[in-house]
């Protein structure tokens, strides 16, 4: 029988594919395409700890309440000074930022609310809370700058007062500014005088409005505490009892108290005892402490000061002052720091390494400089006779010639011809210059194309008649100052009178190819060092010494917690007439070394709030920890460079960073510093007048501490600019730089910069009147300025200890004369 009759159509099996198998296929296409591609897995979904995945039930609760039993364990170490009957009390710090709030009245509150009567007439008010079984111990303070901030430095907790009827002040913000960047511990806020807002309606809008002001300077301040009420006092007693407060970190690397008892004896050669509580780190008698703005003291001994106990009843009055142990707890021994802040004269010498192979007169003569011909340009004079300068003149050597081959080729020894031979350039180091960016202070390759025979004889120099010569020069310095107006870009530029020699002015400077990474020669600088530079602190290894300072204070001394006497040695009777017991007195653990100068360093950043600039070497009050002092710092730009120079800033402007130094204490680890300017006006003259208001001080700028160096090149420049007279292509002669030829010899190593950033060397001088040729990298515009940059090292200014009030600060003018010499 024939087959089925075929129709066309074709039956063909199909096969089916799950969805599953075809999403697999297309991620492993995916996977392929992303791995060709470089592209990483995602791990996200996936455990990282393959023990995890298996961890039962149980065992999570177990990892879980094991997590909050050490969390509880360090939340009773925090608190354990405050446990106990002989506890340390908190001490809670009281500032009233409004002209109408009152201390004593929020303490008041404060106590009413536990049903608590006390007397608040003292510097110190101690109160006992039973129903938290914790110690208070207040410390009210008046609008003084002085005071809140020894008060805030000590305390557990801050409470700021805010009125609700008047607004904070200049001295208020100043205080809570002040207060808030030398490092703060709890805070609270209260408000007095709520209730006598009328309508009541007002009330929310009043405290909305003190909370938005709060939080503007510090975020945290959620709530906000109102005196006349009292269930909130109560909360506000249950904080103060129960919370841990969270301290700061430069004082608990520290002993610190708060000096509750002064006695100062009738004879001055007996001690002065301090009677306190020990806070922070263990008390050491080895230790030097800083007492207040009264100064540095050394322990004599450290005795225990329980306070007296309840007698019961039938116990002798003897046998409960039998209880006070008269045993010293703590005396000096061997290891005890002295107050000597410089090293012995005896004890410092040149270092070997910088004086190798001379003897003292070679060493005299070159620190004077009897032997310099020419400018110190990086390390090395460049004299004017022998070219020095200049780049080498190109050889004709045989190809492949190596650099130690080609010193054995003289001129005259090889062939005119010049079929084997190539231009070969005498480098130092057989590389070739890279070029470096058109920026002052960083010197482009000089060019090797700089033979006699470029320049074109055809022009012949003429000097101009001293009188034409004189007044084109008037008027090309005014056109200057009246560009220097506008532009701030060069503030270093200086003028030099055509009668003086740049030679005899300038003899400290010297020049530098790179600020940044040229050497600098410290041999020159010797003859010009302060007296007591080579007696001051050398830290070499700052991070060691620190850490080493640190932990020492870890171990050992008199446990925190303890009431103590410290007797002092050798107080001053002049501090006994101008203590004030109405103001709270601090006393400071120094860690060791922290009591010898050096030069310290302090990063200072000048607020944008403040409308002037400060200029270098102005007067400044700075506190530094527990410290305070007098200082006329020195500003240079920060970072680190590998010679360890740094160009010295005439001014701080608003907004800007510096570093500040002067010869002062070390002081380990990054400690928060205020910078404190005095108010001033300015009369009709133009010259400032001391301001007569109620804010004589200003604080100005904020900072931190940086390690000390000694070694920190503070390289100050100046800047001379000549006029480009004549331009044939890369040749220029300028004028007004120098007035003499000796000048214009003497500067001729040093590399010559344009404000439009072209680079080049000076070639030759002309004439007798200052004039010479230069060869540049590329043509010079003629409006452009030629300039030359000099620097010289400054050194650091001593500081002076600070004593009275920071609102009654006296002006101590500091040695020397503050101008610039360099100013024009």
């Amino acid at each position: 029988m024939p087959g089925p009759v075929a129709t066309g159509h074709s039956h063909r099996p199909t096969t089916k594919v799950s969805h599953k198998a075809f999403k697999s296929k297309h991620a492993t296409k995916s996977a392929l395409r992303d791995a060709a591609k470089g592209k990483v897995p995602s791990e996200r979904g996936s455990r990282k700890t393959p023990h995890q995945q298996v961890m039962s039930k149980f065992d999570r609760r177990n990892q879980n309440k094991q997590r909050q039993i050490q969390k509880h364990k360090e939340h009773l170490d925090q608190n354990a000074i405050f446990a106990g009957k002989d506890g340390a009390p908190r001490n809670v710090a009281v500032i009233p930022l409004c002209s109408d709030c009152d201390a004593r009245t929020a303490i008041k509150a404060l106590d009413e609310s536990v049903d608590i009567e006390t007397d608040v007439t003292g510097t110190t008010v101690r109160v006992p809370v039973d129903r938290f079984k914790q110690r208070l111990q207040y410390i009210p303070l008046e609008r003084d700058l002085n005071s809140c901030l020894d008060a805030a430095r000590v305390a557990d907790f801050v409470i700021l007062v805010l009125s609700a009827e008047e607004e904070v002040d200049e001295i208020g913000e100043l205080i809570l500014r002040s207060v808030e960047s030398q490092g703060l511990s709890t805070l609270f806020t209260v408000i007095q005088g709520l209730n006598k807002i009328e309508p009541a309606k007002q009330r929310l809008s009043v405290v909305a409005s003190l909370k938005s002001y709060i939080t503007h300077f510090h975020p945290e301040q959620e709530k906000l505490y109102s005196l006349d009420n009292r269930q909130e006092m109560s909360n506000l007693m249950r904080s103060l009892c129960n919370t841990t407060p969270k301290g700061i970190r430069w004082r608990d690397e520290r002993s610190w108290m708060l000096v509750e008892e002064v006695k100062f004896p009738e004879d001055v050669s007996q001690p002065t005892v301090l009677t306190g509580v020990v806070r922070g780190k263990g008390l050491k008698a080895d230790r030097l402490v800083q007492v207040g703005d009264w100064g540095t003291f050394q322990i004599e001994k450290i005795i225990a000061a329980p306070l007296p106990k309840q007698r019961k009843k039938g116990e002798d009055a003897s046998t409960a002052l039998d209880e006070i142990l008269e045993e010293p707890l703590d005396v000096p021994t061997e290891d005890a720091d002295d107050l000597e802040d410089l090293a012995p004269e005896g004890a410092v010498e040149f270092d070997a390494d910088d004086d190798e192979d001379m003897d003292g007169d070679d060493l005299a003569t070159t620190m004077t400089g009897a032997t310099k011909k020419g400018v110190l340009l990086d390390d090395h004079h460049y004299f004017s006779d022998d070219e020095g300068h200049l780049p080498a003149k190109p050889k004709k050597l045989p190809k492949g010639t190596s650099s130690y081959q080609a010193a054995w080729y003289l001129d005259d020894a090889i062939s005119d011809s010049g079929s084997d031979l190539e231009d070969y350039e005498m480098n130092e180091d057989d590389e070739p210059a890279q070029p470096m960016d058109g920026v002052e202070g960083y010197a482009a390759p000089e060019p090797t194309e700089g033979a006699p025979s470029e320049y074109p004889r055809s022009e012949k120099f003429e000097e101009l008649e001293e009188d034409e010569d004189a007044a084109q020069l008037e008027a090309y310095r005014q056109q200057k100052r009246n560009e220097a107006e506008e532009d701030l870009e060069f503030p270093d530029e200086i003028e030099l009178h055509p009668n003086v020699l740049a030679r005899e002015r300038l003899l400290r400077y010297r020049g530098l190819k790179s600020l940044r990474t040229s050497p600098w020669n410290r041999e020159e600088d010797r003859d010009h060092e302060p007296e007591d530079w080579r007696r001051l602190l050398q830290v070499n290894d700052y991070t060691a010494s620190r850490v080493r300072a640190t932990r020492e204070a870890l171990v050992g001394g008199v446990a925190p917690g303890t009431r103590v006497h410290v007797y002092l040695k050798d107080v001053p009777a002049s501090i006994k007439e101008s203590y004030d017991p109405s103001k709270p007195l601090t006393l400071f653990s120094l860690l060791r070394h922290e009591n010898k100068r050096t030069v310290v360093n302090f990063l200072i950043n000048l607020s944008s709030d403040y409308p002037n600039s400060i200029k270098a070497k102005e007067e400044l009050i700075v506190q530094c920890g527990p410290r305070r002092f007098v200082i006329n710092p020195l500003f240079s730009q920060g970072g680190n460079t590998p010679n360890d120079v740094h160009k010295y800033n005439r001014f701080l402007h608003p907004g800007q960073s510096a570093v500040a130094s002067f010869l002062g204490p070390v002081t380990w680890g990054s400690v928060p510093t205020l910078f404190f300017k005095r108010t001033t006006t300015t009369d009709a003259n133009g010259e400032e007048q001391e301001e007569t208001s109620d804010l004589p001080l200003t604080l100005v700028a904020t900072g931190t501490a940086l390690p000390p160096s000694t070694n920190r090149v503070i390289a100050k420049r100046i800047i001379l600019t000549g006029h480009p007279y004549h331009i044939h292509k890369k040749i220029v002669t300028i004028r007004y730089m120098f007035f003499n030829r000796e000048d214009v010899e003497w500067f001729k190593a040093l590399p010559l910069w344009t404000k439009r950033g072209r680079t080049g060397f000076i070639k030759e001088p002309l004439g007798t009147h200052g004039y010479f040729k230069a060869t540049f990298d590329g043509r010079i515009n003629p409006q452009d300025s030629i300039g030359v940059s000099l620097y010289k090292r400054v050194w650091p200014r001593d500081a002076r200890a600070f004593t009275g009030s920071l609102l009654d600060a006296a002006t101590v003018q500091g040695e020397g004369d503050v101008m610039d010499e360099d100013a024009a």
